[in-house]
């Protein structure tokens, strides 16, 4: 399809923002533009999957470091990570006209937070440097700017609660809720091995539980039941390795975001998970199948 030079562009740096833009693309007068940053292999699969289901992309560009011919030519932007520091720098240089914030898992909350004032424009728990501190504050102010002129908006999956969503509206900011429907009305199956399945965790990985108590966790959850595992994007093979050893565990490797394998499930699907945004959508695209989600604290149960 042709770029048309007005045409908006959502910039987007994991396989949950992609998600987002297609579900945004839906909403705009004309297909995107996608500045597909390639963070690993689960960005271009992702991009393939979404394009053979329709979405409204009139390309995906694939990129390395800030876009900035792209940023330049579309000056509607839709940006999945509000907090990057590449964006607060070419927020800052080159302005956008309109400003889409996509969803980016529960840091969504923490940046509507942010642009409200009741934190700091960082991320949750981060410390830093001045130079960052300072593009937070060039940018929040560029984007209330906007908002003055009615031109930001947050759109998401996830409920921001009426008191957010008022305190938003007085800032002129925009706040708008789906609920994934475009990749529910476009959802296929894909063959899952089983009913039973347990996400992987991306927690063991940040050094936030220890991985010999992940894999306990595991075993123990295979033992009562045998299960499919769908590895987290940032799994290594090392880890799969590891998981693939214990019994009654079919690791099963889709290149695809969890909300577009499990959406289209033709049976009840029990989803066992540690705590993890993606409770919030799997809760949307599984709507209705009768499947269940259970979350785990390792810390509370002691495993």
């Amino acid at each position: 399809m042709g770029q048309a030079a007005n045409a908006p562009i959502a910039w987007v740096e994991s396989p949950l923002q992609l998600v987002a833009a297609a579900e945004w693309a839906t909403t705009q007068d004309e297909p995107i533009v996608v500045a597909l940053r390639i963070t690993g292999p689960q960005m271009s699969g992702t991009a393939e999957e979404l394009l053979s289901r329709g979405a409204r992309f009139a390309r995906c560009v694939p990129y390395f470091g800030i876009p900035w011919q792209l940023l330049s030519q579309h000056r509607k932007w839709a940006v999945g990570d509000g907090f990057s520091g590449q964006f607060r720098l070419a927020g800052t240089l080159i302005t956008p006209r309109a400003l889409t914030l996509l969803d980016d898992g529960a840091q969504t909350l923490a940046v509507a937070d942010a642009l409200l004032g009741r934190s700091p424009y960082a991320r949750p728990g981060l410390h830093e440097s001045s130079a960052a501190t300072l593009l937070g504050s060039l940018i929040r102010d560029r984007m209330l700017g906007m908002a003055a002129r009615e031109l930001l908006e947050i759109t998401t999956a996830f409920n921001l609660g009426a008191e957010r969503l008022a305190a938003l509206a007085d800032r002129g900011i925009r706040a708008t809720r789906h609920r994934l429907e475009w990749i529910r009305q476009t959802a296929r199956p894909i063959a899952v091995p089983g009913n039973r399945i347990l996400l992987g965790s991306a927690l063991p990985i940040d050094g936030r539980i220890p991985f010999d108590r992940y894999l306990r966790w595991v075993a123990d959850e295979a033992r009562e039941s045998p299960l499919a595992y769908l590895p987290h994007r940032r799994e290594t093979a090392k880890t799969m390795g590891a998981v693939r050893e214990l019994p009654g565990v079919r690791v099963y490797e889709t290149g695809l975001p969890v909300e577009l394998v499990l959406a289209g499930t033709q049976e009840p699907l029990e989803v066992l998970t540690l705590p993890t945004s993606a409770e919030t959508t799997l809760a949307l695209v599984l709507d209705g199948t009768g499947s269940t989600i259970h979350t785990r604290s390792l810390v509370r149960s002691g495993r």
